[in-house]
């Protein structure tokens, strides 16, 4: 049976065509719930193509803004190239993807072929769940919860982060956040380290915003607060996870340390225009 593709650009219906799909890898598929329950409450425009054999959904394939990259779900070869096809076929720019590595280097591939464009690889990242929380000793400090006082704290941290090269996030959005209780801070007569987690979906929270000033780094806070958040998260009933840059050993053995383990790798492709 052909893959056949289905473009839509209502969350709502999105999520409820694929919601049983994407909940049996909640691990995997966390980016793409997330986003799109986040798109529900706060309306952004987007695109999401639902893949399809028959009745049954095999892939998602997420873009809001719609000058973002794609993100991508695994898929089968099939979906893939049913769903590259559709995309161009439309006549539809997509500056690049980001998915499971295997997924997204044949979409690039794909891609490169139908629109007779250039696709350059570009960040690696890994997938982590936490498996056995090890937490770490600490000499001093505790976690808290961030409040509306550390609002502009935040927001100087976040722009830092931001910087170095991580996900953009708007005032609103983190005011929005810090009220819900999803920031989080090491405190040592002040805030020394922070870190967050996503709208819990599928019973999987994913930690996230994970931030100390460089002068404050290398003295175990990050350490400190992503495992002290990670108890507390898995005291609530949830599970952990998080993405990793591969280019970063540091973040990658602090995690491992902590107990999370890998499930799966992702990486980034970025598209020139076609000649």
């Amino acid at each position: 049976m052909a893959a056949e593709v289905r473009l839509l650009d209502d969350p709502v219906s999105a999520l409820a065509i694929s919601h049983e799909f994407l909940r049996e890898r909640p691990i995997e598929h966390n980016l793409i719930l997330t986003l799109l329950e986040q798109r529900i409450a706060d309306p952004t425009p987007g695109r999401y193509w639902i893949v399809s054999e028959g009745d049954q959904v095999i892939g998602v394939v997420f873009q809001s803004p719609l000058d973002f990259l794609a993100t991508l779900t695994p898929m089968s070869d099939a979906a893939i190239r049913a769903a590259v096809e559709a995309i161009a076929n439309a006549k539809i720019t997509l500056p690049g993807v980001n998915g499971e590595v295997g997924t997204a280097a044949r979409f690039a591939g794909h891609w490169t072929e139908v629109t007779k464009s250039a696709a350059t690889p570009q960040q690696g990242q890994r997938i982590y769940e936490l498996r056995s929380l090890q937490l770490p000793e600490v000499n001093a400090g505790m976690l808290r919860p961030a409040n509306g006082d550390d609002i502009d704290l935040l927001a100087r941290w976040t722009s830092d982060f931001q910087s170095e090269g991580m996900p953009s996030i708007t005032s609103h959005v983190l005011a929005a956040r810090v009220e819900a209780g999803q920031f989080w801070l090491w405190h040592l007569d002040q805030p020394v380290s922070m870190a967050a987690y996503s709208t819990v979906t599928e019973g999987v929270a994913r930690v996230a915003a994970v931030y100390t000033p460089p002068e404050l780094r290398q003295r175990g806070f990050a350490s400190a607060c992503v495992g002290q958040l990670s108890a507390h998260l898995v005291s609530e009933g949830h599970r952990c996870m998080l993405y990793t840059d591969l280019g970063n050993p540091i973040s990658n053995s602090i995690y491992r340390r902590l107990g999370y383990e890998a499930v799966s790798e992702v990486l980034r492709y970025s598209f020139a225009i076609g000649t």
